[in-house]
């Protein structure tokens, strides 16, 4: 079976990102971490080289690799939210101490990378059948920054998605 793991290029903050990012989410933890020898001439001993952590279960690799790389929105990821308060947490933390948010759920951690905090209930209304109901609670996120789920449920009308 192949597996395919992110790799993430931190600058110098792997594993800080990775014990906040296990914090957020269950199944989540730290699952290794390579520190670096007495004879590495280009970090310190003992500072971590690489970090392999599981979020949400999937795993992801934190290599410390420098600031030639830097995150952009090019790639992002997705957590599926069971609900608002769901999304208000995750929000929160995610641009909690230097983070910032962005449009239509999207935003960047303190560490540079992007994220869509999502509530299952987008894909509800945005893929229902009500066509009309869906484009106007389409509408109404391009508007936001974090999803509102109550303002999009009250744009898309009275036959809303109720999960």
């Amino acid at each position: 079976m192949v597996k395919v793991t992110p790799n993430l290029w931190f600058d110098g903050n792997a594993e800080e990102a990775a014990k906040f990012y296990v914090s957020l989410l269950p199944d989540s933890r730290i699952e290794n971490i390579w520190r670096s020898p007495a004879d590495n001439p280009s970090t310190p001993e003992g500072a971590a080289l690489m970090v392999d952590f599981t979020v949400g279960g999937q795993r992801f690799t934190g290599i410390n690799g420098g600031p030639q790389f830097p995150f952009t929105e090019a790639v992002s990821f997705v957590i599926d939210c069971e609900d608002q308060a769901e999304v208000d947490r995750l929000w929160s933390a995610l641009i909690a101490d230097g983070g910032s948010p962005g449009q239509c759920g999207w935003l960047k951690d303190r560490f540079g990378v992007s994220w869509q905090v999502i509530p299952r209930q987008l894909g509800e209304m945005l893929g229902s059948p009500d066509r009309d109901g869906a484009r106007r609670a389409m509408e109404a996120m391009l508007r936001m920054t974090k999803i509102d789920v109550a303002t999009m449920r009250e744009a898309f009308g009275p036959l809303a998605p109720s999960t």
